[in-house]
């Protein structure tokens, strides 16, 4: 049985560190709402929920996602992920993508879309994502997020299987 990197019990003591480490740094500063999209910062993200569209007793809802994101231009972004599959198997992604703000009355609420590599995907398990055929695949990922100050959160769809609530701070 593989571990995941951080157990189940481990994400809310991250995202108790992460907010206490973001609430500070929000303290000191003097910024309105619309640098939540100014250019040149990281996010870094963890997995709070994740729920299977049509679920599995085999699926995984704890990813241990550990997701780093840089948002080089005011609406680009390029990433790295490392988490737990929904079949408990070491995943990562590689990804690059273009943030959307649909509503100029809601400036830090955004739509994403991100596309990338994903690798992970193995054994009995390889053929469950399209184009596995060499355990490396081609995947877009859709999103819609939110940042307050540092404090950001999104919702992912991961395909037909599911979506993931996401929290992280932006540094």
């Amino acid at each position: 049985m593989q571990k995941n990197i951080l157990p189940n019990s481990g994400i809310p003591a991250l995202l108790a560190l992460l907010f206490t480490v973001a609430i500070p740094a929000h303290a000191q500063e003097n910024t309105d709402s619309v640098a939540s999209y100014s250019a040149n910062n990281l996010t870094l993200f963890t997995s709070v929920a994740t729920r299977h569209f049509r679920p599995s007793p085999i699926h995984n809802n704890h990813q241990g996602l550990i997701n780093l994101e840089w948002n080089y231009d005011k609406n680009f972004v390029v990433g790295g992920a490392t988490f737990s599959n929904s079949y408990n198997q070491d995943t990562q992604l590689v990804y690059w993508g273009a943030k959307f703000r649909p509503l100029d009355a809601t400036p830090d609420m955004y739509v994403k879309i991100v596309g990338g590599l994903i690798h992970g995907y193995k054994d009995q398990y390889k053929d469950n994502i399209p184009f596995n055929k060499y355990g490396t695949a081609p995947v877009i990922l859709p999103a819609v997020g939110y940042c307050y100050q540092h404090l950001c959160t999104e919702l992912i769809v991961f395909g037909t299987a599911g979506a993931m609530w996401t929290a992280g701070v932006r540094f």
